[in-house]
């Protein structure tokens, strides 16, 4: 059940802690004094879209807090697992939704921030919202069909059939488009050959192209490249009194101290090891300038090999090695497009298997659904008795379509016919809000053990309605209460005095001349006096009345 919910700033709401209980829970109030923010915090709770305008006057955030004490949290999780979010501790589940006028709006899993489009998913699971106009989504043959296999068992199957159809859709559209693509054909095939033949016949290697782009530095360079290292190897050993000269004369100089003093071998040794490093260093620049190639055709083999490679990565990718996954691609598709019937072929093989696999599973729904449909249409007219149509009719008609759709292949009409003597019609077409609010309701009291979302919100659904009908009204949200929590926003006395807890939603005036609607719990006489209230006012007949509902319902 939702167990806490925490509104500041949302409209005329400065700021609300409801802790709530289960059963049924009535919420009742003036007109304009603030219910409908209850519902519009709901609505930012499941992750439903939400505009700044909401936001109380004068301030620059709103946050709504939910928390959601929960029986099994295992489908919950697989969302949460889906996005990278860490499972629900202890089957509680904590979402946060903040709006800013200045920055982007936010929402939160426990604690985790999250998409909007994930948030939506896990709302599904939690809440089911239920106001003066959700119920034309009974008029969807989408809707009447998933209530038909909700009460059928058939959840699960119908997942497999959605699989399955989206599967021969899918090989359908391949199929098709391979088919349309036989004009171009030829020009396709031209170009992938043409596409292939030219990375071919540049014979790449991914591993070349380091070391070309060093080559390629190397010789544009190369005119000086080749004075600096000569230059460097003249003024080691190439001219008078050179470097290495000027050592050699040092050195006797340390032969002569070596004389002298015998200790002083050591720095002899030193010199000539460093000597015969300079030497070697001598030798290797010698080596490196007559690599330096200065021929022009090599230069230009180079720069041609330069501009191939870079014509190749400006056509199929930004590396060798994309250029060559493109070729490999670009193969593939030649030997499809050019074993285009092969192809085909394939293809209607595995589209006849997906039929057939898609057929063998809406039998087996189309059989439960016969079967559970005039069953559940008897439920809900036994249930609509009780709210006050004696002698109507609900029926459930299947038709088989020509062409299956994902929710399988029937199409259903739910058909109401509220009045004796008159034939059932469509439900859209006849039946006036108040007789849609009670069709929903007998819908969900005959579904409640199927219906595993665990918080039912009713926003006067009980409008047009009164006397003996409220209070069958009443008595089937109490019901629905034995197995959910139901949160219903009412006007009617005989609701709210069936209630298990009860809050009432009341505007007052601030000190700063502000308007604040705040909610609280009533008991006793206090929601004795608000019944009173809701039945006509503060007279003695009201109270009266009052007092006979609460020991009618208690």
């Amino acid at each position: 059940m939702l167990s806490l919910l925490k509104i500041n700033n949302l409209a005329l709401i400065e700021e609300v802690v409801w802790e709530m209980g289960s059963g049924l829970i009535g919420i009742t109030g003036e007109t304009g004094s603030g219910k409908s923010m209850v519902i519009g915090a709901l609505k930012l709770i499941v992750g439903q879209r939400a505009d700044t305008e909401l936001i109380r006057t004068g301030e620059d955030t709103c946050t709504v807090e939910a928390i959601f004490d929960l029986k099994d949290c295992s489908d919950i999780n697989i969302i949460l697992d889906e996005s990278g979010l860490e499972p629900c501790s202890e089957n509680q589940l904590v979402i946060r939704r903040v709006l800013d006028r200045k920055a982007t709006n936010k929402q939160f899993i426990n604690c985790s921030p999250v998409t909007l489009n994930t948030l939506k998913k896990v709302g599904k699971l939690l809440v089911d919202l239920h106001g003066p106009h959700d119920h034309h989504s009974l008029f969807s043959s989408e809707r009447q069909l998933s209530l038909l296999d909700a009460y059928a068992g058939l959840t699960e199957i119908t997942k497999q059939h959605s699989l399955a159809y989206k599967k021969f859709k899918f090989l359908q559209t391949e199929h098709d488009e391979l088919i349309s693509s036989e004009r171009s054909n030829e020009q396709a095939i031209d170009l992938l050959k043409h596409q292939i033949n030219e990375i071919d016949e540049a014979d790449i290697k991914e591993e070349e192209e380091e070391e070309l782009y060093k080559r390629y530095q190397m010789s544009r360079n190369s005119k000086n490249l080749l004075e600096t290292s000569n230059k460097l190897i003249s003024e080691l050993h190439g001219e008078e009194n050179s470097v290495i000269d000027q050592l050699m004369q040092l050195m006797r100089s340390f032969k002569e101290l070596e004389k002298y003093d015998s200790s002083a071998t050591e720095y002899t040794e030193k010199f000539e090891n460093a000597l015969v490093e300079i030497q070697e260093l001598q030798n290797q620049l010698e080596t490196y300038a007559g690599s330096i190639d200065m021929e022009p055709s090599k230069i230009e083999e180079i720069e041609c090999r330069v501009d191939l490679i870079e014509t190749l990565k400006r056509k199929y990718g930004n590396s060798l090695g994309e250029v060559l996954s493109f070729r490999e691609s670009a193969h593939e598709k030649l030997n499809k497009t050019e074993n285009r019937h092969e192809e085909l072929k394939r293809l209607e093989n595995e589209i006849e298997k997906a039929q057939l696999e898609m057929l063998k599973i809406s039998e087996k729904i189309t059989k439960k659904r016969i079967s559970a449909a005039p069953k559940l249409a008897d439920l809900v007219t036994k249930e609509l008795k009780d709210l006050g149509f004696k002698k109507s009719i609900f029926e459930i008609s299947l038709e088989k379509k020509v062409n299956p759709t994902a929710m399988g292949a029937e199409g259903i009409e739910f058909l109401f016919a509220p009045n004796p003597g008159e034939p059932s019609k469509a439900l859209r077409s006849i039946a006036s809000s108040g007789e849609m609010s009670r069709v929903m309701l007998a819908l969900k009291s005959t579904l409640a053990s199927q219906d595993a979302i665990p918080v039912l919100v009713f926003d006067e659904i009980d409008a047009n309605v009164g006397g003996a009908i409220a209070q069958s009204v009443g008595i089937k949200m109490a019901s629905l209460g034995s197995s959910h929590q139901v949160i219903s926003i009412s006007h009617l006395p005989q609701v709210a005095s069936l209630s298990k807890s009860h809050y009432v939603v009341r505007k007052e005036f601030t000190g700063e001349g502000r308007t604040r609607s705040g909610i609280m719990k009533v008991d006793g006489k206090k929601r004795v006096a608000e019944i009173a209230r809701m039945l006509g006012g503060e007279k003695e007949s009201a109270q009266q009345h009052a007092h006979s509902l609460m020991q009618s319902a208690a």
